[in-house]
């Protein structure tokens, strides 16, 4: 589909929302990171029940409007339709990039997993995917991975590997310290986690990655 991917790239966390006064806290939170700019967001919520992902997907999209922000659901290929997501993320174990395009159509975001430190996964940039996930980059307490780490050589070789055309999405312990790095390395995108939701004003922080980041 044609989308200009932004540096980048929020990935919400379920952890990172509280359990008192949760659609408050997303509301709010999705309308602010929609007034600091955010036009790509992924929700992530790999422990809670299907009732959760529902009502947490159904107020984000309600805050955060189709016409401004891109909304990527992880794993959940089935809900993208009825939640009005804009795509979906699928990793190892999910269902694979050329089903969920099946599933999606060619108007909706697929992203997937593309490599890590053993190279590009065999085949996958034939995949029908919008981005590849390259990393883990750094340590992350985000996601549970016992993949080794790349760091900024690994992004190079991967972009090497890659070629110039696919959108890489550099994934994993990334901060504002380290961010420009890994771009200047090769990533086209950065997803940022812990980084920005974590902060006590995640809107703010983001603004000062855009500055920084341009």
């Amino acid at each position: 589909m044609a989308f200009s991917f932004p540096k980048i790239y929020p990935i919400l966390d379920s952890s990172f929302i509280p359990s008192v006064d949760r659609s408050q806290f997303l509301t709010r939170l999705g309308k602010e990171m929609t007034d600091a700019g955010v036009t790509l967001l992924e929700y992530r919520n790999k422990t809670g029940p299907d009732a959760e992902v529902l009502a947490d997907a159904e107020i984000l999209r309600a805050a955060m409007p189709p016409q401004k922000v891109k909304l990527i659901l992880d794993d959940s290929v089935d809900l993208v339709e009825p939640l009005n997501f804009d795509g979906v993320h699928v990793d190892a174990g999910d269902l694979k990039p050329g089903e969920a395009r099946k599933l999606l159509g060619p108007d909706r975001i697929v992203g997937t997993f593309g490599g890590g430190a053993t190279g590009m996964v065999a085949g996958i940039l034939a995949a029908p995917a919008d981005y590849f996930s390259i990393g883990p980059v750094f340590a992350t307490r985000t996601k549970q991975t016992s993949s080794p780490l790349i760091g900024m050589e690994g992004i190079r070789r991967l972009r090497e590997e890659a070629g110039v055309g696919p959108v890489l999405v550099a994934v994993g312990g990334i901060t504002l310290a380290t961010a420009a790095e890994a771009l200047a390395a090769g990533a086209t995108v950065v997803a940022v986690a812990g980084a920005i939701f974590r902060q006590a004003d995640p809107a703010a922080e983001f603004r000062r990655w855009m500055a920084e980041l341009g």
